[in-house]
């Protein structure tokens, strides 16, 4: 079986870096895999990038062009980010349909990489690993996982949340992915919690979900002695260190810097004159303007693109903090986990398929940020405590997430298309039938 993964990139992001973890896993294991790439930053094999320089700086400013375009036209109550994938692929829809590839893998896509139409054009089996939400949502990434959340009700012209004004960019882009995308595609999500909402969303409901996490590689991702690590990163002994990352730093809401920030305050005044405290950050900028020191120091360490050096991380701190408003199944707690660093975060999304509240972390009631304080004193308060929760994170991340485990539930999903393309045929009344709804366009 031959598998052709397509990402926007294949280390900017925790996505990226996932579908090569994944496509990595397959060759280890003997399959044939290759990545077909907008942006190539690693000198990983089976990586292609049919994009040359100039045509990757285009697509870089489409992506923001994109994303500004949605801005001005649309004022929405939530600030997510956004993509319309309205412009064509740049080829990537050739170069695919030119691989010899049995099955054809999707990951992180928006941000102009594949225009929503082009994606309807494949004809190859597809299988779609989610890391977000936007594949069902309209351009939203992020979206509030409500009863009546516009992807579940289908975009109504009258449905917009209270605050949004301009166009309806969001209606408008599902109402392309609702015509578009005529043939259900395979979906693969991370974590439960994930999958449930494409199973509800009116664009997916009917569809086959998976449920299968992100192959992580336990092997990079290895305890190391606490001392050293703190020691190579120039980090102090004496403090608690408390680890944040995201891929934008701290200016993304959602990833809920704004509640570690109240938290580490809280516990900065709670160990006043005992026990300093320390914030790491890793994402975005290490000259972040917008993060000044506070009752606690804050050490920068912008974007980190090398494994051995995020491990090195997990390594030096005594609890990594995932305080996501909204949440998939979070890597920065899974490779976290699997380098024994305890988790604490908020009990939402798919972050409780992740850490195991009591075992190796603490999981808080969302979005208190004093309960998130209680939380991480209780992890670190303890030495023998805090020894057994390190012990439990690996043995979590070793019996969930490393190769042997995820690698036979994907091949099944590759398989499982494959069979179902041999024996579909678009808009017939059997397809109809079987997802369970018409196409046509809600009012």
């Amino acid at each position: 079986m031959k598998v052709l993964h397509v990402s926007a990139a294949d280390t900017a992001g925790g996505a990226a870096r996932a579908a090569l973890r994944l496509h990595r896993a397959l060759l280890a294991a003997g399959h044939d895999s290759s990545v077909l790439v907008r942006n190539k930053r690693s000198d990983a094999p089976g990586v292609v990038a049919p994009l040359g320089r100039v045509g990757r700086r285009l697509a870089h400013w489409r992506a923001l062009a994109g994303e500004r375009l949605s801005g001005l036209l649309q004022d929405p109550a939530s600030p997510s980010h956004r993509s319309l994938n309205l412009l064509p692929s740049q080829g990537l829809l050739a170069a695919i349909e030119r691989s010899d590839a049995d099955v054809v893998n999707l990951h992180w896509i928006a941000g102009e990489t594949m225009s929503i139409e082009d994606i309807g054009r494949l004809r190859k089996p597809v299988v779609w690993t989610l890391h977000d939400m936007w594949a069902f949502c309209g351009a939203e990434h992020v979206a509030p996982d409500a009863s009546d959340a516009r992807w579940r009700t289908g975009y109504r012209a009258g449905d917009r949340p209270a605050g949004s004004g301009g166009l309806d960019i969001d209606r408008w882009t599902w109402r392309r992915k609702h015509l578009a995308w005529r043939t259900p595609m395979h979906i693969v999500c991370p974590s439960g919690w994930l999958a449930d909402c494409a199973a509800q969303s009116a664009l997916m409901r009917g569809w086959p979900v998976s449920v299968v996490p992100n192959v992580l590689e336990t092997d990079r991702f290895a305890p190391r002695e606490r001392h050293a690590a703190r020691a190579e990163l120039g980090l102090p002994q004496d403090a608690v260190l408390v680890l944040f990352g995201a891929w934008g730093g701290t200016g993304d809401p959602n990833k809920g810097f704004d509640l570690l920030q109240a938290a580490l305050r809280a516990l900065a005044e709670r160990y006043r004159g005992t026990r300093p405290i320390a914030c790491v950050v890793i994402g975005g900028s290490d000259t972040d303007d917008g993060l000044q020191d506070g009752p606690f120091p804050v050490h920068r360490f912008g974007h980190v693109g090398c494994d051995e050096r995020l491990a090195t991380l997990y390594a030096a701190a005594d609890v990594t903090v995932v305080p996501s408003r909204i949440e998939n199944l979070p890597q920065m707690a899974t490779e976290a986990l699997s380098s024994g660093c305890p988790v604490a975060g908020f009990r939402t999304g798919g972050i409780p398929e992740a850490v195991e509240d009591g075992v190796c972390g603490r999981l808080v009631a969302p979005y208190d940020a004093t309960a998130l304080a209680d939380g991480i004193a209780w992890i670190v308060a303890d030495p023998a405590r805090h020894a057994a929760l390190r012990e439990a994170a690996r043995l979590r991340a070793l019996s969930r997430w490393e190769a042997t485990r995820v690698l036979p539930r994907y091949l099944a999903c590759y398989q499982s298309a494959i069979e179902d393309r041999q024996g579909r045929h678009p808009m017939t009344a059997q397809h109809i039938g079987s997802i369970g709804r018409s196409r046509a366009l809600p009012g």
